[in-house]
This record gives C-alpha cells, sequence and structure tokens, in this order.
C-alpha cells in the first residue's frame, strides 16, 4: 500500500473501493487526517502516538489535496468520513454480517442518525447508537458501560463521532475490550449529517476545497479558532516540508 509523508504522519494513497475491499479483508482502524489534525499533531503526543495505531489514515479535505500535489505527491482520492461512512454503509446494504455501532453527537442525535441510515439501506444495519455525556471520555466508569454496551449491541463495526482529537484516541484506549468490533472508524461530525441536526456543505463547495469557510459560517462561535487561529500556519509547516526544512517535533515516524 503506497504512502505519503505529509508533516509528521504518513496518508495511505488509496480509492475508496481499495479502502472497503481492504477492510472487507483484515478490518481495521480507519483516521481520516485533515489540517486541523495535522496541526494537532505538532503539540499533542497523545494524539500522534494514538496515529501510529492506525492501520488506515486516509486523505479527509481538499485543502490537503492540494497541498500534497503541490509537495509532489499527489494522491488518488479524498475520503473524509462524512463520505466515508454512507459510502460504507451502502456498499454492505445487502451484506447482512455487517452490522454497525454509531457513538457520538448530542442526546438523541445518535438515534436518530440511526433510524435515518437503516431507512435508507432498507434494514437494520445500524444494531445500535449512544450520545455519551460531555467530557464522557474522562470518565472510567461510564467508558466500561459504552464498551458493555456496544459489545452487547451484536455490531462488528464502530463508526465514532466525537470530534478529533477525542474520537481517536478513544479508539485507541478501548480497541482490546472491544473484542467484536473488526472495523473503527472516527467520523467527525458525521453523525450530526446522518441525523440532520447539521448540514454539510454542498459537494460542490466541498470538491472545491471550500468547505472550511460553510462549516465557519454555519458555526462561527465553535468554530472561529479552529479555523482562523490554529490552522493557518499549516501552510508554513508544508511549505517547510517542500523545502525540506520541516522537523518532527517528536520522534521519527
Amino acid at each position: 500500500m503506497q504512502k505519503v509523508k505529509v508533516l509528521n504522519i504518513c496518508i495511505d494513497n488509496l480509492s475508496t473501493i481499495e479502502l472497503l475491499q481492504q477492510l472487507d479483508e483484515r478490518g481495521g482502524i480507519v483516521f481520516t487526517p485533515n489540517v486541523d489534525h495535522l496541526m494537532i499533531l505538532q503539540k499533542d503526543i497523545d494524539f500522534y502516538n494514538a496515529y501510529k495505531f492506525a492501520d488506515y489514515r486516509v486523505c479527509d479535505g481538499q485543502i490537503l489535496m492540494y497541498c500534497l500535489q503541490l509537495l509532489g505527491t499527489p494522491i488518488q482520492e479524498k475520503i473524509s468520513g462524512s463520505d466515508l461512512l454512507p459510502t460504507f454503509y451502502q456498499y454492505h446494504k445487502n451484506n447482512q454480517n455487517i452490522k454497525i455501532f454509531l457513538l457520538g453527537a448530542a442526546p438523541g442525535v445518535a438515534d436518530q442518525a440511526r433510524k435515518n441510515i437503516n431507512l435508507k439501506v432498507g434494514r437494520e444495519i445500524v444494531v445500535g447508537a449512544h450520545s455519551p455525556s460531555f467530557g464522557f471520555e474522562k470518565n472510567e466508569e461510564e467508558c466500561t458501560a459504552i464498551v458493555d454496551l456496544i459489545e452487547q449491541s451484536g455490531a462488528n463495526v464502530l463508526a465514532v463521532g466525537v470530534g478529533a482529537p477525542k474520537q481517536e484516541k478513544w479508539i485507541i484506549k478501548y480497541k482490546e475490550k472491544l473484542k467484536s468490533i473488526k472495523i473503527f472508524l472516527a467520523i467527525g461530525a458525521t453523525i450530526d449529517f446522518e441525523a440532520g441536526h447539521k448540514k454539510r456543505a454542498p459537494k460542490w463547495m466541498s470538491n472545491a476545497g471550500l468547505e472550511t469557510p460553510y462549516r465557519l459560517l454555519s458555526e462561527p462561535r465553535r468554530l472561529w479558532k479552529r479555523y482562523l487561529i490554529n490552522d493557518p500556519p499549516f501552510l508554513g509547516l508544508a511549505f517547510k516540508q517542500k523545502i525540506n526544512i520541516y522537523q518532527n517535533p517528536f520522534t521519527d515516524w
């Protein structure tokens, strides 16, 4: 599997169908790095270490696609979490062996997403859904209860949408206890989109690299710091990589 380096991680150069086929064959953990992830990866060593355990790291974001082209390492396709989940459940529409559990979003939202997805697919492909409390990841008792809930559901696919870096760290911390889960998907705001709780940018905006301003205008109070302060330094770091002076703040990959 071909990989390309961007700052201090590697991204897999896969098409969506190749990713789905490989997940069919061997399962695994899928993370979807974007510019925001890459900036957090410059300062959060726990997030960086969590990334090392992912089996697949696929490009989430047209801006990152453009950047990889400028770095001379173009990849086949953008595979965002919000594209991956619907593609995944439609791909397995008639596969009775695939059973999904949704973890994330505000109270009631995950369950609405469950109902919507099952209606689209025409069967109960999503067998369970749970919206955890705010700060649940710091409560071992609650996390243990969530693990039990997932295990009892009969699911073998877990889609976690509680935002980065929380979702990636949670998956890595609890993956060994989730014996029934063969495929882990870190999917960000996708559960909100599937529930109709939030609107995703139109496809043409996403393909043009305009999803960031769309989301900023949609949720300015929540996202202004991420998009206007945290993420812009990425361009400078990418330029450093281009001229071979970028240095990983942690150990070599």
